[in-house]
């Protein structure tokens, strides 16, 4: 069976500080590759939003926090939609509770209102701020696995409660992702095991941020990063350095992954 290395992208591999990739990150995944190791992206952005990573040598991708996984030459290998029932609810909710709602599709993010906070989030990343459009036409042009609610963790509850059929993730306080309930960075995992034939208990993950934490609970290792939060260093195996900070090098040579 084949091991694998599972990678966040914002916080993990991509710095917050550089918004590029630690050339010392990059070196050592093609030092992985060639010792047969799968590298396998697991992130909340959709497959077709990371270009950031062009460099990285990934096999596929986990997107949409596992609710889509797919090859690097853009092979679906599983999806998870979420209804158009739950759509309509979520969009109510959003003008019940005057949120910006988006939907996080391949095409981009699209949102149906613009605030301080939706303007801050796209900095963050350094990514445009979303185009504001009909939600509800979008929706039924195109497929969508991810919803993003800007609310604060006090309002998610209120709303979450009323989509029962939905799950919300964070990996930042200014907005929670929105995925079909029980699909997870680690559904995904085990669709690529069964995929590539992986051995999960051999795999290693690196993640920085709440929707990282049912990944780094599946892995063989699961590896936090030094600028992780202490709620995801409390499930992690191992604590590395910050992603500014060479963690994944030092933690691929620590762990004696790589000589």
């Amino acid at each position: 069976m084949a091991k694998a290395i599972f990678l966040d992208i914002d916080g993990t591999l991509l710095s917050f500080e550089t918004h590029s990739v630690p050339c010392s990150t990059i070196k050592v995944l093609k030092e992985a590759g060639s010792l047969g190791y799968k590298i396998i992206i697991a992130t909340g952005r959709a497959s077709k939003n990371i270009q950031e990573i062009a460099e990285v040598p990934y096999d596929a991708v986990i997107a949409l926090n596992g609710s889509e996984c797919v090859l690097r030459d853009g092979t679906i290998v599983s999806q998870k939609q979420i209804s158009s029932a739950d759509f309509l609810k979520a969009l109510a909710l959003s003008e019940k509770f005057h949120f910006p709602m988006a939907l996080e599709l391949n095409e981009g993010v699209f949102v149906n209102r613009l605030n301080s906070t939706v303007i801050d989030a796209a900095k963050i990343v350094e990514h445009p701020v979303p185009s504001i459009v009909d939600l509800k036409g979008y929706f039924e042009k195109h497929t969508c696995c991810q919803f993003c609610f800007y609310l604060d963790a006090d309002t998610e509850k209120v709303v979450m409660s009323q989509l029962p059929n939905l799950s919300a993730s964070r990996w930042h306080p200014y907005f929670a992702d929105i995925n079909v309930k029980g699909v997870n960075k680690a559904t995904g995992m085990e669709n690529f095991a069964a995929y590539f034939d992986l051995d999960l208990s051999q795999s290693l993950a690196f993640g920085d941020g709440g929707n990282d934490i049912p990944m780094l609970r599946r892995a063989g290792i699961g590896i936090a990063m030094g600028n992780a939060s202490m709620a995801v260093k409390s499930v992690a195996k191992y604590v590395t350095g910050a992603v500014d900070d060479n963690g994944i090098e030092k933690a691929l040579r620590n762990l004696n992954i790589l000589r």
